[in-house]
């Protein structure tokens, strides 16, 4: 019986290829949660008082780094189980703030994939767009990803590996 909710191997992601995740809400206790597991605690992240009267920002700010996160949860859900096999690398820009009550979902294109050397392994890069319900993309990264081959004897060629 086939099971639901497995990865994409490196052959279902050429470049080129789109798709987007489900969507999630930031809450406040998602806010509080991380902010009390990481110790990130800035006043924008945990004093609604300076909130109301320092910041520019009108509500309370969710740090960029549990936004990425929930987006990677999201990735991670819909493409990576079973497949997925090490994270690499990544850029990542923080272009508008999320605030609780924000629903976010992933948009992700391939830029890059190529096999390795060894067997069995691609690399796969991805542009990941993290956007808010209004459309606004609060944050871009670039992550670099090896991913299982569903055919086990692909590898590179034509560089004497």
């Amino acid at each position: 019986m086939e099971i639901v909710g497995l990865g994409f191997f490196f052959e279902d992601l050429p470049v080129g290829r789109r798709f987007r995740t489900i969507a999630r809400t930031v809450t406040d206790a998602d806010i509080t949660g991380f902010v009390n597991a990481t110790g990130m605690v800035e006043n924008l992240f945990v004093d609604l008082e300076y909130l109301k009267t320092e910041s520019d920002i009108d509500g309370r700010v969710a740090p960029g780094a549990l936004v990425y996160s929930f987006a990677e949860g999201l990735l991670v859900q819909a493409t990576m189980q079973r497949t997925g096999q090490a994270f690499l690398n990544m850029e990542l820009d923080v272009h508008a703030p999320t605030l609780s009550g924000d629903t976010i979902h992933v948009e992700c294109e391939v830029i890059e994939a190529r096999l390795t050397r060894r067997p069995g392994r691609g690399l796969v890069r991805t542009r990941n767009r993290i956007v808010k319900q209004d459309g606004t993309v609060v944050i871009t990264y670039t992550p670099l990803r090896m991913v299982k081959c569903r055919d086990a004897t692909l590898r590179r060629s034509g560089d004497g590996a």
